[in-house]
């Protein structure tokens, strides 16, 4: 097929071996348990630990920490392999390629030997929290407040859409730590959430796909949290922590848009060869080989320019804008390309059996999380 002539550059025989045990490790942990996983709004909290025992998570964390000492490469292999199997109840991308990695850059030596570790094993799981109720992708309008008191912080507030909110062990707060307006109030606070007084998980989202994923309501009540765990040690710094990830962030959930656009071809063109309709199996129409040939062909285009963008930011070269402007196209495509696809099963399409229709469900959100993709238009339209 046309998508397996087309190697990414960035790939080398480390890549290869990874995506060979990521693969194997999902059909045998993952694709056994979608279901249940759906039922029940989680992942089991052992499967953590068995992902940290196969060396998957924060496997770009340096070796010091705990980490498999990889690139952000290493991460997009991982989701891209998840794509492949439809899942979406393993938010390793927040674990790993987002949380442990505020933590890494950002963190004292003290923080990163405190919480990395922990985090590349799966004994602690880790959730950022920054939308509010009334805060979305405008984060200088965050209410959550964290007064000092002593050697502490006294935090106050609610946080939802929070992405593995059941499991949080480590969880990073954005937080207005003084009454200067805009950005310039914003700190990132760490909480350890494990019996702290004042720490409450809210109800269980009931969202539109990915039904297992542990998304919840978070809010804190006079919560209080150690000093020690403003993240660098100085207020005031959290918007620009929070500018300075976010690329990374929208990277690989451009990725994993590429990838799942990629799967939906393939799951459709299989679908296609072996479904007969009047006396003809459907890949035989012409309709739906140019269906399939348009939706290969926007496939790859987009897994082209995740390329280009892992390249370059592996190689420490990605701005604001490229990243921006991957995510809001390749979801846009993403989406484009799962609903053609979809159209291709019929009535089997709309059956969550299917992958096809779990890949739909899922879709949605993309456009929407790590800023909508309005949002990343807007960025991208300044810096022309």
């Amino acid at each position: 097929m046309i998508l397996d002539d087309y190697r990414s550059p960035w790939l080398s025989e480390d890549l290869d071996d990874l995506r060979q045990l990521a693969r194997t490790f999902l059909d045998r942990e993952v694709v056994p348990n979608q279901a249940r996983w759906a039922e029940q709004h989680q992942v089991d909290r052992d499967f953590w630990r068995a992902a940290g025992q196969a060396g998957l998570l924060c496997i770009s964390i340096p070796e010091e920490y705990g980490g498999g000492g990889g690139t952000f490469a290493h991460e997009a292999v991982i989701a891209a392999e998840q794509a492949r199997v439809a899942d979406d109840a393993w938010a390793n991308s927040v674990h790993s390629t987002i949380v442990a990695h505020y933590l890494n850059a950002f963190g004292t030596q003290e923080q990163k030997r405190r919480w990395l570790p922990g985090m590349a094993s799966g004994d602690l799981v880790g959730a950022i929290a920054m939308t509010e109720p009334t805060t979305g992708s405008d984060l200088q309008r965050v209410r959550t407040r964290a007064v000092r008191d002593g050697d502490d912080y006294v935090i106050n507030g609610s946080k939802t859409f929070i992405t593995n909110g059941t499991h949080c062990d480590v969880l990073i707060i954005v937080a207005r730590t003084s009454d200067e307006p805009g950005a310039r109030g914003l700190s990132l606070i760490v909480a350890e959430t494990a019996d702290l007084p004042g720490f409450e998980r809210g109800r269980v989202l009931e969202k539109i796909g990915m039904h297992g994923q542990d998304t919840r309501e978070l809010s804190f009540v006079d919560m209080r949290v150690p000093a020690a765990n403003l993240l660098g040690g100085v207020e005031g710094r959290g918007f620009q922590q929070l500018m300075e990830q976010l690329p990374q962030e929208r990277l690989i959930i451009a990725v994993a848009a590429a990838a799942t656009a990629e799967a939906a071809v393939r799951h459709a063109i299989a679908y296609a060869k072996e479904r007969e309709a009047f006396g003809e199996n459907l890949l035989s129409f012409q309709n739906t080989r140019f269906v399939l040939a348009e939706c290969a062909a926007d496939a790859l285009a987009a897994r082209t320019l995740v390329d280009s963008c892992i390249t370059r930011h592996v190689d420490g070269e990605l701005d604001a804008a490229a990243a921006s402007l991957a995510k809001f196209w390749c979801t846009d495509i993403q989406n484009k390309v799962v609903d053609r696809c979809l159209q291709v099963f019929g009535g089997y399409g709309y059956m969550m059996e299917y992958p096809i229709a779990r890949m739909f469900a899922a879709a949605r959100v993309q456009r929407i999380y790590g800023g909508t993709n309005e949002i990343m238009k807007e960025l991208v339209a300044r810096a022309l």
